[in-house]
């Protein structure tokens, strides 16, 4: 029993680190399609993705990697939340589908590229307010009896989950205008830290509203955050997101190239830790634990041979691209 647990608990961090990869990595990417409209002069939206164009679609790897990861670890979670999530997932699919094909269909075009722009924008949009909003409906319940999904096909729209998917925007949005901060120039780079500034209070109410509302969504979550001895160990974390908040204003007050986006990665991490807190062990809130939904031993033993393969060497070649392509972007040089 205790090797069951162990590799319940193992397979969830490791989910738990492929879907926040995911989030810092291509929230960026998303961040940027978020801002294009910002952008409105052909020359800078072309640096803007020349930015991220040798990086974007690695970015994604590490989305197969955790919702594939929960089908084979977690099935009966991935079985309940799937039924729950369809409209929001098809809605986020369809809007990274829009970003990438106009990412590439964008070069090789002129009289259309406008059309092209929109579409990586709400691509961009949809995908981020979706990934939000499906958030936001896993953290307040999902409806399960027995071993399967029994709500209605429109419970994952609420307000809360429409808070949750507005604040998602608004921090991709600044991890996109820090990244710009950091790999561009001149007047471009000055107009990113201006949009930083107004990102990053955004950011700061959409985590403190989300943080309010939270524990009222359940009395699991007050206790976990707020009752005797647990306060002890959850109150270094909105402490730690006021430090990292001190840090990033001074970052942006000096100008710094690298610091901002670094300590905005920081802040989602902070956050993320906090939804850590207040999920485990379940799976699926109030539902589900994380062993009560895991796959059979042999199966997760099986599969953590691929893991420790795998995940090394995506790390790898990831590590490798961004340092080949380290540095400022210059205007009119790029991908074409």
């Amino acid at each position: 029993m205790s090797i069951a647990i162990d590799l319940a608990t193992v397979w969830a961090f490791i989910i738990a680190f492929a879907v926040f990869v995911y989030v810092v990595m291509d929230g960026f990417d998303l961040g940027l399609g978020i801002l294009f409209p910002l952008f409105p002069r052909k020359e800078d939206r072309d640096v803007i993705m020349n930015s991220v164009a040798p990086v974007w679609d690695g970015n994604e790897t590490w989305l197969v990697l955790g919702g594939g990861g929960m089908m084979a670890a977690f099935p009966l979670a991935y079985a309940v939340l799937m039924p729950a999530l369809y409209t929001p997932v098809i809605a986020m699919l369809l809007g990274l589908v829009f970003r990438g094909v106009a990412f590439e269909f964008r070069w090789r075009t002129t009289m259309e590229r406008n059309k092209w722009d929109i579409a990586f924008a709400g691509g961009s949009l949809l995908a981020t307010l979706a990934q939000g909003i499906a958030l936001g409906a896993i953290l307040q319940g999902i409806h399960v009896e027995g071993r399967h999904y029994a709500g209605g096909w429109w419970d994952w729209l609420t307000p809360f989950s429409l808070v949750t998917g507005v604040s998602l925007v608004a921090g991709y949005a600044l991890l996109g205008a820090t990244w710009l901060v950091m790999k561009t120039e001149g007047e471009l780079r000055d107009r990113a830290y201006g949009l930083s500034w107004a990102l990053l209070f955004a950011m700061l109410g959409a985590i403190g509203a989300v943080s309010i509302a939270t524990p009222f969504l359940h009395v699991q979550y007050t206790q976990r955050w707020f009752a005797w001895p647990n306060i002890v160990f959850t109150a270094p974390v909105p402490v730690a997101v006021a430090a990292v908040t001190v840090l990033l204003l001074r970052a942006l007050a000096r100008k710094y190239d690298y610091q901002p986006f670094f300590l905005s990665l920081l802040l989602f991490a902070l956050s993320y830790a906090g939804l850590g807190i207040s999920m485990y062990p379940y799976i699926v809130p109030q539902s589900i634990t994380i062993w009560q939904a895991a796959a059979p031993e042999n199966s997760q033993i099986f599969m953590l041979f691929g893991v420790a393969i795998l995940i090394p060497l995506i790390l790898a070649y990831t590590a490798w691209a961004y340092y080949v392509f380290r540095g400022k972007v210059q205007a009119g040089s790029g991908y074409h």
